[in-house]
């Protein structure tokens, strides 16, 4: 069996590249400034997304704090881990796309370190572990 093609992340700022391979928005709200032709996503995975109340926390958390990082990794990943048939069906677009070639995460958030779709990435890689 051929293993899944690679994740990247990006931010949906940066312009789409043929590397990207097919790109998902992970974000649970529309970026700012960004129309649907300029995203170029194959779809937008809502279900995959921190809750409103998640991001908030973090958001308004001592902000880059490794202590807010960890509790928020920490709630969303749980709440992936939990899973219901919305992730499912977001899990089997996103599956079915790794077989195909590349896929890369799009986020919106100015910390390219800290952010969801790196908290996704992490989970995707650790569940075929």
């Amino acid at each position: 069996m051929t293993p899944p093609h690679t994740i990247a992340v990006k931010r949906i700022y940066e312009p789409a590249e043929p590397g990207d391979g097919t790109r998902f928005l992970v974000d649970r709200l529309w970026p700012r400034g960004i129309s649907k032709e300029k995203a170029g996503i194959a779809a937008w995975l809502k279900a995959l997304s921190p809750t409103d109340a998640m991001r908030d926390a973090f958001h308004h958390a001592a902000a880059g704090s490794d202590a807010a990082w960890d509790a928020f990794r920490s709630v969303y990943l749980a709440a992936l881990d939990a899973g219901g048939e919305d992730i499912a069906a977001a899990l089997a677009e996103l599956d079915t796309a790794r077989k195909k070639g590349p896929v890369t995460l799009l986020y919106a958030a100015k910390d390219e370190a800290r952010n969801n779709a790196i908290a996704l990435r992490e989970w995707l890689e650790a569940r075929e572990a």
